[in-house]
């Protein structure tokens, strides 16, 4: 028995769920892993998120229990050993966005209302403290892994970033760097349940938010809107921008800046980040999504006021061609190089 092992199995029996039909749930872009448990009629769900990794299972404690705090359905949490990455949480069920919009996509705009809803709820709640709070420049400089990662993967070489990073700070500034807001950063379909047992802003079960940070206000809603795992219906995305921007009291052409920078931010830094899963964590599977992320830019990019940063975009970045996936591909390596 491995010491991973050994630790889950003293953790479980000491909470309780030692004798639990165990079952693997879950794993994503990060070294987590999840189980579903199973002890007569009661289920539970294990987090593996073992120490080391980039992702903090305190980070997730703290932000699930201010979730909660705010009548927000964030899991609860069971029981924890927080030094050896080991979460038990509330099971919220199977009832994800991507699932149930998959099997009748003609629910979206009555699941992304009440999902909207949960953004401007907390947003207007005082955030925890000690929160990372960057820069436009830091922004700026993490879109730079499309750069670093993919524009390297596709062509060979890396391009001079200084021009892009100027310009994607600038467009910041001027459009996404107003008072911060408590973000979640992985507001997406993949990480949304649908409670319809529980009332008002409670049926939107929240899962992945180990993340949260202070941010701009859109930015969540692009991450909801413009999903690199799924195509979101044109109109259910005006409407809800719409939603979001009357509720905020905000310009509406003012607004429109103000989200497709940060569009273009987020859909810059995914391409840098499914290249880099590829080329370290040899997950190719990330690449099927790029050319969604690439449309998702090319729209945000089409705003006038972010002409300046697509000319760069337009130099250094080659588009996702059948062709360019294929090379990127051939450059995964069998196993993780970390």
């Amino acid at each position: 028995m491995t010491d991973r092992v050994a630790d889950i199995a003293a953790f479980l029996a000491a909470a309780g769920w030692g004798s639990a039909e165990r079952r693997h749930l879950a794993g994503d872009a990060s070294d987590r892993r999840y189980e579903r448990l199973r002890l007569g009629a009661a289920t539970a769900v294990l987090m593996d998120n073992p120490p080391g990794g980039a992702d903090d299972p305190a980070a997730f404690a703290a932000m699930a229990r201010h979730l909660s705090a705010l009548g927000l359905s964030a899991p609860a949490l069971l029981a924890e050993d927080l030094d050896r990455g080991l979460l038990l949480l509330e099971d919220l069920g199977d009832d994800l966005y991507a699932r149930l919009l998959q099997a009748d996509p003609a629910r979206e705009a009555e699941l992304y209302a009440p999902a909207v809803d949960v953004l401007l709820h907390l947003q207007e709640a005082t955030p925890l403290d000690g929160l990372p709070n960057l820069t436009a420049q830091d922004w700026a400089e993490a879109a730079g892994f499309a750069l670093d990662w993919y524009a390297f993967a596709a062509t060979g070489t890396k391009p001079d970033k200084a021009p892009f990073l100027d310009a994607l700070t600038a467009a910041l500034l001027a459009h996404a760097d107003g008072p911060r807001v408590l973000i979640l950063r992985d507001y997406h379909a993949e990480n949304l349940l649908w409670l319809p047992g529980r009332a008002g802003l409670k049926r939107v079960g929240l899962l992945d938010f180990q993340l949260g940070q202070f941010g701009q206000p859109g930015y969540d809603l692009v991450s909801l809107l413009q999903d690199a795992r799924r195509d979101v219906a044109p109109e259910t995305e005006a409407a809800m921008v719409a939603r979001f921007a009357a509720a905020k009291g905000a310009d509406p052409e003012a607004f429109a800046a103000h989200y497709a920078t940060l569009g273009a931010q987020r859909a810059l830094r995914i391409l840098g980040i499914f290249a880099r899963l590829c080329l370290v964590a040899a997950k190719p599977q990330y690449l099927r999504l790029i050319p969604r992320v690439w449309s998702q830019l090319q729209r945000n990019l089409a705003h006038p006021e972010l002409a300046g940063l697509r000319a760069i975009c337009d130099a250094l970045l080659p588009e996702p061609t059948p062709d360019i996936l294929q090379k990127i591909e051939q450059q995964c390596p069998a196993s993780p190089s970390r």
